[in-house]
């Protein structure tokens, strides 16, 4: 019986090692880069918390980071074990409504700080939609290079939270007129939205 036992217990650490190493090579050097561009969003975050005056934009940031947190983890497991993780892939809810402000206002041209004094709520937000943005592109990436269905799955529903949470950073951003959304006319607005049709045409 010790040594049936002894087998099976070999059999699977077998098992789990073969699982765990389940990953192509364009896959384990994606997965590298999209792990890092977390972890250096999440650091970015620590490190500009400190500087943020707005208590919104605060909690927008402490929000998303602890979200970021549970996703990186879950993303590690499934990397590391080849198997599905502890704790599954959520989803990301805003606190915000989804009303932009469209349209722009004269305001004074934006440049590069000359000194780190300079650092302001609008840098700040904008420093964070930049790092979701980056984490979502180089989660696509991966995503399409994955040979192992557990991390392909994990990774590919981790995208659409980092949309979400780019989109919240947006909208503050736009409520507070650090970023203005152009429209075209209402004529060239028409016709761009009526450019295309629908159609029933299935292949059989």
């Amino acid at each position: 019986m010790t040594q049936s036992f002894q087998n099976e217990s070999s059999n699977q650490t077998s098992f789990n090692q073969q699982q765990s190493l389940n990953h192509g090579g364009h896959e384990v050097m994606d997965m590298h880069e999209t792990i890092g561009e977390i972890i250096a969003g999440m650091n970015q975050s620590i490190f500009l918390r400190q500087h943020v005056k707005d208590p919104e934009l605060l909690s927008i940031l402490d929000r998303q980071y602890n979200f970021t947190l549970g996703m990186y983890n879950t993303i590690v497991e499934s990397f590391k074990t080849g198997h599905d993780p502890t704790v599954p892939t959520g989803r990301y809810q805003m606190e915000t409504g989804n009303d932009f402000k469209y349209g722009l206002n004269p305001g004074q041209p934006k440049k590069p700080m000359q000194n780190a004094s300079e650092l302001n709520d609008e840098a700040i937000s904008g420093f964070l939609l930049g790092a979701q943005k980056g984490a979502a592109k180089c989660m696509t990436a991966a995503a399409t290079e994955t040979t192992n269905p557990v991390v392909r799955r994990v990774v590919a529903d981790s995208i659409p939270n980092c949309i979400e949470m780019a989109y919240e950073l947006s909208i503050y951003q736009n409520m507070h007129s650090y970023y203005q959304v152009p429209q075209y006319s209402q004529q060239d607005m028409h016709t761009m939205l009526n450019s295309f049709d629908t159609t029933t045409n299935p292949l059989h």
